[in-house]
């Protein structure tokens, strides 16, 4: 079955490829550019000098300082390096509305020349977890279309459920993370959905404009699944008395919904 489900998978990725120009269509006006290397799954170096990170997608990390790979880190490395050399290594560049991260690097979407979305189509090949992050959110409902094909598939990351129970994290890092809520509260500091087992969802006060709030009391007692970069708060030295150690900061409305 492994190698069944190896064999189809870029099979299963390439029938939704066929659709990918029609739910991401090739935005006109691209400037075109050269990339120098692929740095891993969803970071290239330019020609030019500058380091993109890819819009709406969000790999497993590389080994560094000691630690192993994420499984399918490289397979995503790889995955990218050959849609960036079948494209010529030349890609189509549109820049976000947020143009650069904390890091200082270049966030865009980014085009083969025949005007594949190169992040969905990572999503599609299961390479990959769709994440949003505001205001960089314009192709989020045809990325997550792309996902949900590969996690339907059972393709790469979505071949064993990387989905955790909030008992089982760990560390600090990107994680998709599922739990019951037990209170949902709105104070200065923004909207709070407490999870059971020690999580906190954060909604910032400059977001909560964009997220339903109607809805999200309702969720008390529901299954939900969140995404996004956990913080360890009791290592920052932020953590109070019945604080939860663990806290996800929620981006976006598409980095929450209910569990089926």
């Amino acid at each position: 079955m492994k190698k069944a489900s190896l064999a189809g998978a870029f099979f299963v990725s390439a029938i939704w490829l066929s659709g990918a120009q029609a739910l991401c269509p090739t935005p006109a006006g691209l400037s075109t550019v050269t990339v120098q290397r692929v740095v891993d799954g969803d970071t290239v170096r330019l020609t030019d000098g500058r380091s993109v990170r890819m819009i709406g997608l969000n790999t497993p990390e590389l080994g560094k300082q000691g630690r192993t790979d994420e499984p399918f880190a490289v397979a995503a490395r790889k995955r990218l390096q050959t849609l960036v050399d079948d494209s010529g290594g030349r890609v189509g560049l549109l820049p976000g509305k947020q143009a650069k991260d904390h890091y200082g690097r270049t966030l865009a979407h980014l085009y083969s020349v025949s005007g594949v979305n190169l992040e969905a189509q990572m999503l599609a090949d299961g390479l990959g977890f769709q994440v949003a992050v505001a205001p960089n959110v314009d192709l989020v409902a045809c990325q997550q279309t792309a996902e949900n094909s590969a996690r339907a598939a059972s393709l790469g990351v979505w071949r064993q459920s990387p989905v955790l129970k909030v008992q089982q994290i760990q560390r600090s890092g990107f994680a998709v993370v599922s739990g019951r809520v037990t209170s949902v509260q709105r104070n200065r500091g923004g909207i709070w959905i407490e999870l059971e087992g020690a999580l906190v969802l954060r909604v910032a006060p400059n977001l909560v404009g964009q997220f339903d709030n109607a809805r999200l009391p309702s969720l008390k007692g529901k299954q939900v699944e969140a995404r996004g970069w956990v913080v360890d708060r009791s290592r920052r030295g932020g953590l109070q008395s019945g604080q939860s150690r663990w806290l996800l900061p929620l981006t976006d409305p598409a980095m929450l919904k209910t569990s089926s």
